[in-house]
């Protein structure tokens, strides 16, 4: 199942994000996941395992599993890049072993202080706080995106973290529209607004983060779980599958593309067995009602010392 894009070009509605995994665990859980049916691969220069993920997908493709046609291949600019966007394109293909990627997106919409291509610092200066760059504006760092695409390095541009002020400015500016702007959404995190917003404008959403945090350490992702809520719980019950299942489905009803990460092969094929069943309308309304405008991921003042979304 897949949506299609702006321009076109299909995505996969459920992918795999390789955020936070084990580096020396990536090729199996790739190679794992393809056999599964994942389609579509989730990546980033910060996460600093695209070299790992090459190596996987040139197994893949090496060994006859799959073509690189069968494929979307996911990966960000980071933060201290933004005025390299060029060069920081060509080493992630270079380390991801590909000509060519499926979608390249603006990690987030902050430029810092750059530190070398590849290398996903994130500068903080002498008060602990992180070192931004006043002279790359966002829209100098979109046309430089849009390059890509008339250079042949990408097919589809887009935008992540961004919220519906930046969107609107990016829509004013851009040559080449954002196809996607992925963002963390789930039921303790709805973001109704942001999501019908891009929809309505023609961008695409990805969920990151879509099982809200449920699997990660409190001091990153806080204390609250969406996988424990009691509403959810019971309407798993009622279709006989997972709360992570549910919620999932829940996101894919939305025509949200989602990327939950797990290093667990009964975990892999769990997240992939979200299509044999289909929510209710009154059961989708019920879950709205949980929202908390809870947000897990991107906290940036623990780890920037400045709360990019105050």
């Amino acid at each position: 199942m897949a949506i299609t894009l702006n321009n076109g070009f299909k995505m996969p509605i459920v992918g795999l994000g390789v955020w936070r995994m084990e580096r020396k665990e990536i090729r199996d859980h790739i190679i794992n996941a393809i056999k599964i049916g994942y389609r579509h691969f989730d990546c980033a220069a910060d996460y600093k395992s695209e070299a790992q993920v090459g190596e996987a997908l040139a197994e893949a493709f090496q060994s006859g599993l799959v073509k690189r046609e069968d494929l979307f291949i996911t990966t960000k600019l980071w933060n201290s890049d933004h005025g390299h966007v060029v060069e920081a394109c060509k080493d992630s293909l270079k380390k991801l072993q590909l000509d060519y990627l499926d979608l390249y997106l603006v990690h987030f919409p902050v430029a810092i202080k750059h530190t070398g291509v590849g290398t996903t610092a994130s500068a903080l200066d002498e008060d602990g706080v992180l070192d931004i760059d006043t002279t790359i504006s966002l829209e100098t760092t979109w046309h430089a995106m849009e390059d890509l695409v008339s250079m042949g390095l990408v097919r589809s541009i887009g935008i992540s973290n961004y919220d519906i002020f930046l969107i609107r400015d990016c829509l004013a500016y851009s040559k080449v529209k954002p196809a996607v702007n992925q963002i963390e959404t789930h039921p303790y995190f709805q973001r109704e607004s942001l999501v019908k917003f891009c929809q309505k404008h023609g961008i695409s959403v990805t969920a990151h983060t879509p099982l809200g945090g449920a699997a990660a350490n409190t001091v990153r992702f806080g204390s609250q779980s969406c996988l424990d809520d009691p509403v959810l719980k019971g309407l798993a019950g009622k279709y006989k599958k997972t709360v992570a299942q549910l919620v999932l489905r829940w996101g894919i009803q939305r025509n949200a593309v989602v990327i939950p990460k797990s290093s667990k092969i009964e975990r892999l094929k769990e997240n992939f067995e979200v299509f044999d069943f289909e929510l209710t309308k009154e059961d989708m309304d019920l879950i709205k009602k949980v929202d908390r405008s809870y947000r897990t991921n991107v906290q940036s003042a623990k780890f920037w010392g400045i709360d990019l979304y105050a």
